[in-house]
C-alpha cells in the first residue's frame, strides 16, 4: 500500500510537471499574452497537453523510471531519467513535424528544460529528505556511535565507507582507513582519511580510539589476511571481515556482508575451485554409494553429490543416529532425490554383498573408517578389522558387481605411519592399488590432512575448552598440521574421482602447515578472550601414535601434477598384488590369535611403519 501511494504521488507530480512546463513555455514564447494563445490554439492546446503527457509517461514506463526508489537513487538513475525525458521530447517534436502541427518547435525545447528541472528536482527531494532523516537519527542516538577503522582503501572499502555514511541506522562511522598503497597516504576516501599501512594498525587504533576494525579486502590472499588479522589482534578492537570474493555470487559488496572473522579465514591458503562440468559427467544419472555417510566427510560427500542429480544416492553407515540426521537433511533440501539409507557394517561381507546386489552402484566413495589416533592405539584390533578388512570387503564387492569408480578416502597419517590408524589406512591404499591392476573398476585413493570442524578434530575440542573457561590443551608448541575446510576437501575428492584411471593415490595440496599453538591462540582471540590471561594454554605432550609434523607423501613417492593445480598423483611404491594377498591372510590369522603380533606384522608389510 505504501509503495502504491508513493508511485501515485510520483506519477501525479510528473503529469503536473509536463503540463505546467508546456504552459509556461507558451507564456514565455508569447510574452504572457493569454488572449493571443487562446485565440490561436484554442482546443488544440488541450490536445497537445494530453498527447505530450501520454507520450512522455509511455517513455518513462519503457525506461522503468517508476520502479526506482528515488530516496536511494544514484547517478545511474539520474542519467536514465534524462535519457527518457530527451526521448519523450524528441518523439513529440518528430510527431509535430510529421503531422505539421502549427506549434513553434522552440516551445517544446523550452518545455524540455523546464520539466527536466521540475521532474529531477522533485525526485532529488526524496533523497535529500532521506539524508536529512539519517542525520537526524544519528544526532539523536542515545548510545555513542562506534569508531571504525577500515582496512583497505580499494573498491570494497569505498563501498563500506559510503554505506556507513548513508545508512540511517548504522551503528558506527568510519574515521580512519588503512591501505598499503603509499600513494594513497594522506588522501581521503568519501571524507575519511587514509592514515597509514598495516604497520600502523596498532598505533592508529590507540591514537584514534578505534572501537572496531573491518577488513575490507575480499580479493586478498589468505596469507595476507592472516598477517593483517595478526596485527589487528594486537589491539583491543573487535575485528570483522568481508568474505573472500569467491563467496560473493556476483562480486558485489555490501556492509551487510561484513561478518565476524572465522578460523577458516586465517588458514593462510587459498580456496579451491573445481570443474563442475567434469564432475557432473560421471555422477549425473548414476547410482552413487557413500560409506560412512553419516560422518563429517561422508555427510558432506552426500550433500555435494545430491547437487549433481544422481540417479540414486545410497548412504551406508553403521550408526543410526548420524544416518538419520543426514537422511532428514537431504530429504528437506532435495525432495526429488532418490535416496536410500542403509544401516550396515563394512566388516560384514554378506551385508555388503546384499547392498551391492540390490543397488548396483556405479560410483563408490569409501569414507567409513576408524580415524581417532589415540583410541586406535588402545583398540588396534578394531582399526585393523574396520580399516583393512572392511576396505577389502568393499573392494571385492565393487569388483564383483562391476562398479565403475571406487574412491578411497585416505589420510596423511598413512604416510610413514607412526600409529596403528595410519598403518591401517596405508594398507587400505595398498589394497586399492593392488585391485586396480586386475579389475575393470577404476580404483583410486585420495589423501589429505585434517579438516576443520570434523568430528573429533582439534577445533571442536578447543572451542569446547574455551566455552568451559579453559584451559586449552595443546600437545606441543611446535606441533603442526595441514588443514582444509570440509566442503573444500570433499570438492577435491569428487574432482579426483573424475580424474581416476586406476591405481592413483591423489594427494591434495593442503597449503602450508598450521602451527597448532597459534591456532589455539587465534581461536581464543576470535572468542573474545586474551590468550594466557583470560584463557590459559597448557602443553600436555604428544599422545600415543602422534607425529610432531604430518607428511602428505613418502620420499619414495614422486608427485606428478594433474590438470588441477590442487591435486597431485603420488607414484605408487607397491606393485605385488599376490604378495599382498598372502600378507593379508597372515594378518587375518594373527588377528584371531594375537593382536600384538598382528600389529607387529604390519611393520613387516610396511617397513615405513614405526610405531611411536
Amino acid at each position: 500500500m505504501h509503495f502504491v501511494l508513493y508511485l501515485l504521488r510520483i506519477v501525479v507530480m510528473d503529469v503536473f510537471a509536463i503540463n505546467i512546463s508546456l504552459f509556461i513555455s507558451f507564456l514565455l514564447k508569447y510574452d504572457g499574452n493569454m488572449t493571443y494563445i487562446a485565440s490561436s490554439y484554442g482546443k488544440n492546446l488541450l490536445y497537445i497537453l494530453l498527447a505530450a503527457t501520454a507520450i512522455k509517461l509511455l517513455w518513462f514506463s519503457l525506461f522503468r523510471i517508476y520502479r526506482n526508489l528515488w530516496m536511494y537513487a544514484s547517478i545511474y538513475e539520474v542519467i536514465v531519467l534524462g535519457v527518457s525525458l530527451f526521448a519523450g521530447n524528441a518523439s513529440i517534436i518528430a510527431l509535430a513535424v510529421i503531422l505539421q502541427i502549427p506549434v513553434p518547435l522552440s516551445i517544446f525545447v523550452m518545455a524540455f528544460f523546464i520539466e527536466s528541472l521540475l521532474i529531477a528536482g522533485y525526485r532529488l527531494c526524496f533523497r535529500l529528505n532521506r539524508l536529512k532523516g539519517s542525520l537526524h537519527i544519528k544526532n539523536h542516538k542515545k548510545s555513542p556511535v562506534k569508531r571504525l577503522m577500515i582496512i583497505g582503501g580499494g573498491e570494497a572499502g569505498s563501498v563500506i565507507v559510503k554505506e556507513l555514511k548513508q545508512s540511517a541506522y548504522s551503528e558506527g562511522r568510519a574515521v580512519a582507513i588503512i591501505d598499503d598503497d603509499k600513494t594513497k597516504l594522506g588522501m581521503k576516501l568519501h571524507g575519511v582519511p587514509i592514515v597509514g599501512d598495516r604497520r600502523d594498525i596498532v598505533r592508529v587504533a590507540k591514537e584514534m580510539k578505534i572501537d572496531e576494525i573491518i577488513i575490507a579486502i575480499p580479493s586478498a590472499p589468505k596469507k595476507e589476511i592472516n598477517e593483517i588479522y595478526s596485527e589487528c589482534s594486537k589491539t583491543d578492537c573487535k575485528v570483522r571481515i568481508l568474505p573472500s570474493i569467491y563467496r560473493l555470487i556476483d562480486g558485489s559488496v555490501s556492509i551487510k556482508m561484513v561478518r565476524d572473522v572465522k578460523i577458516e579465514d586465517l588458514l593462510g591458503r587459498e580456496s579451491v575451485k573445481v570443474n563442475l562440468e567434469e564432475i557432473a559427467s560421471y555422477l549425473k544419472d548414476k547410482v552413487a554409494l557413500v560409506t560412512g555417510g553419516g560422518g563429517s566427510i561422508g555427510s558432506e560427500l552426500c550433500r555435494q553429490i545430491a547437487n549433481f542429480l544422481p540417479k540414486q544416492l545410497v548412504i551406508l553407515d553403521f550408526y543410526e543416529n548420524s544416518l538419520y540426521d543426514i537422511q532428514n537433511e537431504l530429504k528437506f533440501k532435495h525432495p526429488e532425490l532418490n535416496l536410500k539409507c542403509v544401516i550396515g557394517n563394512i566388516r560384514e561381507k554378506s551385508r555388503l554383498e546384499n547392498v551391492f546386489a540390490e543397488y548396483r552402484p556405479d560410483v563408490v566413495f569409501h569414507a567409513a573408517a576408524h580415524k581417532h589416533v589415540p583410541l586406535m592405539e588402545d583398540n588396534p584390533v578394531e582399526a585393523i578389522k574396520n580399516n583393512v578388512f572392511g576396505t577389502l570387503n568393499m573392494v571385492e564387492c565393487a569388483d564383483k558387481y562391476n562398479t565403475s569408480r571406487f574412491i578411497l578416502i585416505s589420510t596423511d597419517k598413512a604416510v610413514n605411519p607412526t600409529s596403528v590408524m595410519g598403518a591401517t589406512k596405508r594398507i587400505a591404499e595398498m589394497i586399492i592399488q593392488a585391485a586396480a591392476k586386475s579389475s575393470k573398476t577404476k580404483f583410486a585413493a585420495v589423501r589429505f590432512g585434517n579438516v576443520l570442524g570434523s568430528n573429533g578434530s582439534v577445533i571442536p575440542l578447543f572451542k569446547k575448552q574455551i566455552e568451559q573457561g579453559g584451559p586449552v590443551t595443546v600437545t606441543h608448541p611446535e606441533m603442526t598440521r595441514y588443514f582444509m575446510t570440509i566442503p573444500e576437501a570433499v570438492q577435491l575428492v569428487i574432482q579426483a574421482g573424475a580424474m581416476a584411471e586406476g591405481g592413483e593415490i591423489f594427494v591434495l595440496d593442503m597449503g602450508e602447515p598450521v602451527n597448532i599453538y597459534e591456532l589455539a591462540r587465534n581461536l581464543i582471540k576470535l572468542s573474545g578472550y586474551k590468550p594466557d590471561e583470560d584463557i590459559k594454554i597448557v602443553f600436555t605432550g604428544l599422545r600415543p601414535g602422534e607425529k610432531m609434523h604430518e607428511e602428505l607423501f613418502m620420499k619414495e613417492e614422486i608427485l606428478t601434477a594433474t590438470k588441477h593445480d590442487k591435486i597431485f598423483i603420488a607414484k605408487p611404491v607397491f606393485s605385488d598384488p599376490a604378495l599382498l594377498k598372502r600378507e593379508l591372510d597372515i594378518l587375518s590369522d594373527l588377528l584371531a590369535s594375537s593382536v600384538d603380533k598382528a600389529v607387529e606384522y604390519m611393520n613387516t608389510m610396511m617397513p615405513q611403519y614405526k610405531r611411536a
